[in-house]
């Protein structure tokens, strides 16, 4: 290990109680969710947006408010309807008859975490108004643009069996979030101690802030510090790469989809407690990061589960024919 990795080491292992003290906090409401968890911390460290599937009743929702909840931070959960307006996420300009003028009303984007529910229920202009906050940081009003704050994630959450009544996400959407991650059930022993405990509600509100906003902020800076050999670097280009030429698929991996990629690598190995990232970095985080990136070329493939099934066996097909750095 050279002695910047070193330095960035030290780093690491100082800052080890922040990933030790969020995750004690949720794991003490979230039951049996070890890999949601640790990949809501990446999100969170790779200052980037996330997607959760599942169908109803997993605790999607409960499981973002848990996290923000330990962040001592401004969140925001907003139910998405097909009657939702671009108004209603990024605020309004109120009249005021005493002086004749307009004020600037902010609206729920502007919070550090903003929990998007049921996402693909909000009709196209809706999800403009959202893409323009998740991809350039600020919120445009009529002839002004207000930044949002500095810390800013979406966490958003869609149910992939139910299509009725929903709005597809455009690609251009999906390119925003980080990850997508698959919500399954919790194992038997973890459904029980539900049972026994009536539910994760009452945990959820004895739960206290165990780090704040500037402290998120230090450790985004530092997911940028954790080392990418040049050998891993070619391995992430040559994958992507892969999914440009694949005969099963319309569209590849996009630019920004590496870069997502190689941070939520870097995100892994900090959560992990290395200053450097592994190939098993990149191989775990691959499904998650790339596939909703992905056009699948059969018009015969939908949208929801099968879609998001079509698209991860892609990725794990490229991922096995193409041999992994040692």
């Amino acid at each position: 290990m050279n002695t910047d990795i070193q330095e960035i080491q030290s780093l690491v292992e100082t800052e080890a109680s922040f990933i030790e003290r969020l995750t004690t906090q949720i794991s003490s409401v979230i039951v049996g969710q070890k890999y949601l968890i640790e990949r809501l911390l990446m999100g969170i460290l790779a200052n980037g947006h996330i997607l959760i599937e599942g169908v109803p009743g997993l605790a999607k929702t409960l499981s973002v408010q848990t996290l923000a909840d330990a962040i001592q931070a401004k969140f925001q959960r907003l139910q998405f309807t097909p009657d939702l307006l671009p108004s209603d996420i990024t605020g309004t300009e109120v009249y005021r008859p005493e002086d004749g003028s307009f004020k600037f009303q902010p609206g729920p984007v502007f919070h550090n975490l903003l929990l998007a529910d049921e996402v693909n229920r909000a009709p196209a202009k809706v999800q403009s108004a959202l893409l323009e906050a998740m991809a350039e940081h600020q919120v445009s009003v009529g002839r002004e643009t207000f930044p949002l704050p500095e810390l800013f994630l979406v966490m958003a959450t869609q149910n992939p069996i139910e299509q009725e009544g929903t709005y597809p996400l455009p690609e251009a959407q999906l390119d925003r979030f980080l990850m997508r991650l698959s919500m399954g059930y919790p194992g038997r022993e973890e459904e029980l101690e539900l049972l026994r405990t009536g539910g994760a509600e009452p945990e959820l509100e004895r739960l206290q802030p165990v780090v704040d906003s500037r402290e998120v902020i230090e450790m985004q800076d530092l997911v940028a510090e954790v080392h990418v050999s040049e050998t891993l670097l070619g391995y992430l280009i040559e994958v992507v790469e892969a999914t440009r030429v694949h005969e099963a698929l319309a569209l590849g991996v996009s630019t920004r989809g590496c870069l997502a990629w190689q941070r939520s690598a870097q995100a892994l190995a900090l959560v992990r407690g290395r200053a450097f990232v592994l190939p098993d970095d990149l191989q775990e985080t691959a499904e998650s990061v790339l596939a909703h990136r992905l056009l699948h070329a059969d018009p015969l493939v939908g949208d929801g589960w099968e879609r998001s099934r079509a698209e991860r066996a892609v990725i794990r097909s490229i991922l096995e024919t193409i041999p992994v750095p040692r």
